[in-house]
Formats: structure tokens, sequence, C-alpha cells
């Protein structure tokens, strides 16, 4: 029988993005748009993963997290708290609640399938990502600069970087792949989720910032798709 996740938002738009995400997993989708519906569902279905928004009518994700961690029947289910990035307030409510883990709004998808699979491991990974290191030289407002790549996969790469830069700024993109005779690749790319100094994400990575190609040639998509093929585990 497939997984069961449980998606708890009151907006509509956020709790289709997270389908999106686990469209090519092979799991069960619940919904709730508050925690009082939220609640029932645990009861009722006994999920084996919950995303839940903290700011929510009628009983907040907080409220709720606290009642799923309080019942000796649902308190092992863990329960991901999702914020607005910045508001340290949020974060500490959360983890007061009790939670076992929190994402911050706009959603990354790769952020959430990482974090998804390390509760679950059946969920799919189609974003395989291969750790490598390269320079990579990209272009923002006009002005050059450089990084290191630290891993890529067939739709993004993760650069290196002592330069911060914002969520969506879009970029210039040139590297070589790293082997023998490497294709060099050209690309525009987007920043989908920063990891800078002062807004980190991801501690196990450098500070940088992550990339989503947006605009690349057949020639360098065919030729990133092959590279991870040959170096995926």
């Amino acid at each position: 029988m497939p997984i069961k996740i449980l998606l708890v938002d009151d907006v509509n738009m956020f709790v289709e993005l997270q389908k999106g995400f686990l469209k090519q997993s092979s799991v069960t989708i619940l919904t709730a748009g508050d925690g009082v519906e939220a609640l029932k569902v645990c009861r009722a279905e006994r999920p084996a993963l919950i995303f839940m928004d903290l700011h929510m009518p009628n009983m907040n994700g907080a409220e709720c997290c606290a009642a799923i961690k309080a019942d000796p029947t649902l308190k092992s289910i863990p329960v991901i708290m999702m914020t607005s990035a910045g508001k340290e307030d949020d974060k500490s409510l959360c983890i007061k609640a009790g939670c076992d883990n929190f994402l911050t709004k706009p959603l990354d998808r790769q952020l959430y399938l990482e974090l998804a699979r390390s509760y679950l491991p059946e969920i799919d990974r189609r974003d395989r990502r291969i750790d490598c290191r390269a320079k990579v030289k990209f272009r923002a407002f006009g002005v050059s600069l450089s990084g290191e790549i630290a891993n890529l996969s067939a739709l993004g790469i993760y650069i290196a970087t002592d330069y911060a830069m914002e969520t969506d700024t879009v970029i210039d993109l040139v590297f070589a792949l790293p082997e023998e005779n490497g294709a060099i690749i050209h690309t525009k790319g987007r920043v989908a989720w920063p990891n800078s100094k002062t807004d980190r994400h991801k501690l196990s990575l450098p500070e940088g910032f992550g990339v989503e190609f947006i605009a690349i040639t057949e020639e360098s998509k065919a030729a990133l798709a092959s590279f991870v093929d040959r170096h995926k585990s």
C-alpha cells in the first residue's frame, strides 16, 4: 500500500505546488485546510509524514503540531512546518511546538524532496545530483563573477561562492563538465535557493546558492544528462 503524506495549508496554490513535487513518488497524498481538519485526517489515516503551514485559520500549524506530539498514538509522525523566510519568531514557535523540521517559503523543490527523503527513503529522486568540483563563471546585473560547482544535475547546479544572490535572480552561466574533454555548458539559470552567510538553509554545503537551469540548448542538455547518467551511483 502506498505511503501516505499529509499536506496541510489553507492556500490551495501551495498544496498544488507540493503535489507537483511529489508526483513522481509512489505515495498517497492527503490534504487538509487547517489544523482542526489535519487532526481529524491524522487520526483516521495515520500518515507517514506531514508537511504543515504555520499560519492557518481555526487552528494554526503550531497548535496542531503540539496536539499531534501530545497524542501518544500520533507523536511518532514526523511533522515538517513551513514558515515565511526570515521570520525567526515563526521558527521558534514551530520548534516549541515540537516539529521535527521546517522549511521556508517560497518552497524549493530540491530542498523539499531531500527533506522528505530523509524521513521516507521511498520518495523518488528525479533530480539526481552528482558531487563534483569545477570552476563556473556567472554573470548577474552586468557583473562577471566566479565560483565553484559543488554538485550538479541535468536540471541545475549548486555554486559555492561568497557572493550572495537573492531568490529568482537570473544569471548567465558557463562551465566545463569535470571530465576529460568535458563539454562546455552555456545556459541561463534562476537562483532557486540562497545559502549565504546570512541566509543559510543547508549547512552541509558551503556558502553559495542553488541554480535551476531555465534556458539551455539541446546540445548542452544532452551533454549534462549523459554526464549525470555516467557518474550516478
